[in-house]
């Protein structure tokens, strides 16, 4: 069978209830979020969550660390990208607790945060179902996400390539076109539109910002190179 791969404010007045708060409004202003300076304390502990917890080493390179520990948190917290991108939910884990698992000895799971395995981490394969195709041979599994020998992530997309496929899904690979005269085996049938990889982008992850994005491919970047995956060729790391 062939398989195709395929985010108590008071003003200061004179008459009735006033608040004199000397040097400091605190009164929101026009398209500004209240609390801003807690958002970047917020992001500055994501940072720092992220570079202490990603399951795997990271080679920072010539990119910022910052930028990278905060891709980390979004991929690994936010995303949860190794939910779908690891080879099978009951090897996504090591140890007791595997919340995939219901049965001992890893399982089941009782709340207890257990340790990503980083010998299926983001290496891609999980599968997601059959697809209207011919003779229902078109299964969409998530891909190999780690980077290529090239060094850039999910297998050598390129940043503006990665940002096309998050923000709108579209298939730089083409590996499940829509079936026609040309395109008769490992096609997908209407109203499919094969241009597109079905599953992303996912929807909580679609509207995420630019930097958000930038940060999880520059992470994404940073992390080993694995072996394996869907469609990918027999050695990719080398």
């Amino acid at each position: 069978m062939k398989k195709s791969r395929w985010i108590i404010a008071l003003k200061t007045g004179v008459v009735g209830t006033a608040l004199v708060v000397v040097g400091i409004s605190m009164i929101p202003s026009s398209g500004k979020a209240d609390g801003d300076y807690n958002q970047i304390q917020d992001e500055k502990q994501m940072i720092q969550i992220g570079l202490k917890t990603s399951p795997v080493p990271m080679n920072f390179g010539n990119h910022d660390p910052d930028l990278i520990g905060l891709g980390s948190y979004l991929v690994n917290f936010v995303g949860d990208c190794n939910g779908c991108h690891t080879s099978d939910p009951s090897v996504a884990y090591i140890g007791p607790g595997n919340p995939y698992l219901l049965s001992p000895p890893k399982g089941p799971y009782t709340g207890t945060a257990v340790t990503v395995n980083p010998a299926t981490f983001l290496v891609g394969g999980s599968d997601f179902g059959i697809f209207p195709s011919p003779n229902n041979s078109v299964h969409i599994l998530s891909r190999n996400i780690t980077p290529d020998k090239t060094g850039l992530a999910a297998g050598g997309m390129t940043l503006d390539q990665f940002m096309a496929v998050m923000k709108t899904g579209v298939d730089p690979d083409n590996r499940h076109p829509n079936c026609d005269a040309t395109h008769t085996t490992n096609c997908v049938n209407a109203p499919i539109n094969g241009s597109l990889l079905q599953v992303m982008p996912w929807p909580r992850l679609q509207n995420m910002t630019d930097r958000q994005i930038i940060a999880m491919y520059y992470y994404l970047c940073s992390i080993p190179c694995l072996e394996g995956g869907p469609n990918e060729p027999a050695v990719r790391c080398k």
